[in-house]
């Protein structure tokens, strides 16, 4: 007996696209990032069915090879994936294969990938006092002959920092695998990104005290001038160790 052949992406996406219960599909992750697929690289796509919509293709739900990731929701659902969540980067960057309401899949896309006001003006502040944190604990470990917990905790706030900065952008942090595409394609304004980056690489591995005052510096007029200054003053006297001295 021959076994079956896997499915395939596109003939799913055949599948898919006959079916009127599918109102759109939404392709994510490397193969929506132009330069980024690799022989590994799978199809990760999102199966957008109508609210209360029945159809056979709900036996694909939890679908998972090599080649073919599916995620199978309703368009209710959909509207709300990553809103907020870790998914929402994914979505923001995804790539739109069906869309069968007229241009509202490009506009649920658009909303994903940038912040609202006040929802990007309360992560940045969070952002800003855990990148403070951080920060702050690194130059006193350092101070306090603490090396390897310098290092870490510089290593630490590097996260603070890229979540802060985007979010000052209105913007969700690309992944990791993605930060050099997305800053090298939406670079992130006032910043130099291959500076940035070679900044965040050394503070990384060395936990470079000079360099994070340094940034610390461009950081704190960034934030200050983005209305954040209540979040640094709250830091008191400890502001001076985080400064270039």
């Amino acid at each position: 007996m021959t076994a079956p052949q896997p499915l395939t992406y596109d003939a799913f996406v055949d599948l898919a696209s006959a079916d009127s219960a599918v109102v759109g599909l939404v392709l994510k992750g490397s193969r929506a990032h132009d330069g980024m697929m690799t022989r590994h690289s799978d199809h990760d796509l999102y199966v957008v069915l109508a609210d209360d919509a029945t159809t056979d293709l709900t036996r694909f739900a939890g679908h998972r090879t090599p080649q073919l990731d599916l995620v199978i929701v309703s368009l209710t659902e959909f509207r709300a994936a990553g809103m907020p969540g870790f998914e929402r980067y994914a979505l923001a960057r995804a790539q739109i294969v069906l869309d069968r309401l007229d241009g509202g899949f490009a506009r649920i896309l658009a909303e994903k990938a940038r912040l609202g006001a006040d929802e990007a003006f309360a992560d940045s502040s969070g952002w800003l006092d855990a990148y403070a944190n951080s920060l702050y604990r690194s130059l006193k470990n350092h101070r306090d002959g603490q090396a390897r917990a310098a290092r870490l905790d510089a290593a630490e706030s590097v996260r603070f920092l890229l979540e802060l900065l985007f979010a000052l952008d209105h913007r969700p942090r690309p992944y990791n695998k993605y930060l050099e595409w997305e800053l090298a394609r939406h670079p992130l304004p006032g910043w130099d990104t291959d500076e940035l980056l070679r900044a965040v690489d050394r503070i990384s591995i060395s936990g470079d005290v000079s360099l994070q005052r340094h940034l610390f510096a461009l950081v704190e007029a960034t934030a200050r001038e983005a209305g954040h200054g209540e979040v640094l003053d709250a830091w008191g006297e400890d502001l001076d160790l985080m400064r270039p001295q």
